[in-house]
């Protein structure tokens, strides 16, 4: 069970790249190689994942990070996630008979914050011009990819969603999903990375792109203008951490669901997990309760900071999760947790990037299902996110449709110090899967001192609501039925299945530099060092 993916653990001290598509990873590693830092290799790789990966992430998309530089210590959050329109009008939807925004919607449309993310990011931390961290990527749009196995497989389940505007045929090839091994050029795409490699975010959010995006929008029907493009910023924000046996883990605070993980972190630190043994039937049960616990309070509290009723400090309390701690039998399932209906969508890209120095960044860009709406931009190659259909039409709920608010987000990358040294910096991608992947992952490295790809191997367990709880069937049998005694309702996947998330972590020894790193045995990438 130490390496059932074949996958053994990176090692390198130079730089290492980890993600869910090799040549994504060696375009930051190129970067690196070129005399950049850990950010300008995460946006050469996020650029580059826009192209080879272009059904979860993109310019149409946001993006989230985590940046910490070795020269102070200090751990920062970025939140480039964007805004509803001015016009978004809740009622104007609850009249029309909606009682949910449509993930194929053109009201499912906020302004993509991606461009903004790049390049803020690059703006306070990089160490090279935004064009030279692009070329990777338009080298790829222009002169073509071979298509790997897994994304094939995720093009073709999503490909159904580019049928509702012409420009989904930049998209496709010969007006068909490319299989494995196809080569693959985005012309349109490849255009509109160089006017922001020229540019830059200005020439994203003001001029013809924004127009392009805009007046396409309002032919769908949707609400964005060019002045909601021109108004959009992103932020840096405080991130929010809790400490787990002597860790200290970060994440982006709301509106992410990032209190998701380190709640269920919180929970599960009273219990002795180790004690417990490795991927045992008890170690499942306290951490399952511990995550459902979670998922109770988030689904009810997390939205924009500016429409939250409840302060983030009070959910991340040691005192509150020890009071939810208590609601948890150790022979007996709960049953009256009443989270609510989050959707389970895992088209996003995670990507980690370490540099020699130390100095790391967690970075999540995504367009949230596949393809995001399904509507692209013609002549852009922007397929456009759909993270407004995360909005509720229910004007009490703290996550209600507004204008020019932010929807609660699923995207959470992660990082962990100790005793103020880098640890390591992860994330697990899969939309509601993404805090449950944090926690199970954390707990291997560090309950049961597993290395990250040992981490990454392990079966996974997925909360999933009214479809109960979800279990990969590499978990043992004695479990499965020893959970199902407890009361669970547990449905047993395929292993290595959608349902389970895909992540990728990075660890620095502080004594060494040496950096180890593993990839998800689940999906495409790898990690890559150097």
């Amino acid at each position: 069970m130490k390496f059932d993916s074949r996958r053994s653990p990176v090692m390198a001290r130079n730089g290492m790249v980890s993600t869910t598509q090799p040549l994504g990873a060696m375009a930051g590693i190129r970067v690196l190689m070129g005399g950049g830092n850990a950010v300008d290799a995460a946006v050469a790789t996020a650029a580059a994942l826009n192209v080879v990966e272009p059904l979860s992430t993109g310019v149409g998309g946001d993006v989230f990070a985590l940046v910490r530089m070795a020269h102070d210590g200090q751990v920062t959050a970025l939140n480039a996630s964007g805004r509803s329109a001015a016009a978004a009008s809740l009622d104007e939807l609850v009249n029309q008979g909606m009682d949910v925004i449509s993930d194929q919607s053109p009201y499912a449309i906020t302004v993509p914050g991606a461009v903004s993310g790049w390049q803020a990011i690059m703006d306070r931390y990089g160490n090279m011009e935004l064009a030279d961290v692009l070329k990777p990527a338009i080298e790829y749009a222009e002169d073509g990819f071979p298509v790997s196995e897994i994304i094939s497989r995720h093009w073709d389940f999503s490909a159904y969603r580019l049928e509702g505007g012409p420009g989904g045929l930049e998209m496709l090839l010969d007006g068909k999903f490319p299989k494995p091994g196809d080569v693959f050029q985005n012309p349109t795409l490849a255009q509109t990375l160089r006017t922001v490699a020229e540019g830059g975010a200005k020439a994203f959010y003001n001029g013809p792109i924004a127009e392009k995006i805009a007046n396409f929008v309002q032919k769908m029907g949707g609400w964005i203008t060019t002045e909601d493009m021109a108004y959009h910023y992103a932020e840096w924000v405080e991130p929010s951490c809790t400490s787990y046996r002597g860790f200290d883990c970060w994440q982006v605070p709301p509106p992410t669901q990032g209190l998701n993980a380190l709640m269920a972190l919180n929970i599960a630190e009273g219990f002795d997990l180790a004690d417990m043994g490795y991927q045992s039937l008890d170690a499942y049960h306290h951490l399952i309760e511990s995550m459902r616990l979670s998922f109770g309070d988030v689904m009810q509290y997390i939205a924009d900071p500016a429409h939250m009723n409840v302060a983030s400090t009070e959910l991340l309390s040691k005192q509150y999760a020890a009071t939810r701690r208590a609601m948890i039998d150790p022979n007996r399932a709960q049953e009256a947790i009443t989270p609510g209906k989050p959707p389970s969508h895992p088209d996003t890209v995670y990507l980690t990037c370490v540099d020699g120095d130390g100095n790391a960044c967690s970075f999540i860009n995504s367009v949230y299902m596949g393809f995001g709406t399904g509507l692209v931009v013609p002549t852009t190659g922007i397929a456009l996110h759909n993270r407004g259909s995360s909005f509720v039409l229910d004007p009490e709920h703290a996550n209600a449709l507004a204008p020019r608010k932010r929807p609660f987000h699923t995207l959470i990358p992660g990082m962990v110090t100790r005793n103020d040294e880098l640890w390591a910096s992860y994330g697990v991608m899969g939309s509601m899967q993404q805090a449950q992947g944090h926690l199970q992952v954390i707990s291997n490295m560090v309950d049961f001192d597993k290395n990250p790809q040992e981490a990454l191997n392990a079966p996974r367990f997925s909360v999933r609501f009214e479809e109960g709880i979800f279990l990969e069937d590499l978990v043992t049998t004695g479990v499965v039925k020893g959970l199902q005694a407890k009361g669970h309702p547990i449905t047993v996947r395929e292993p290595h299945g959608i349902f389970f998330g895909s992540g990728q972590i990075i660890r620095r020894d502080p004594e060494s530099g040496v950096l180890t790193g593993g990839s998800e045995p689940r999906a495409d990438g790898a990690a890559i060092g150097w």
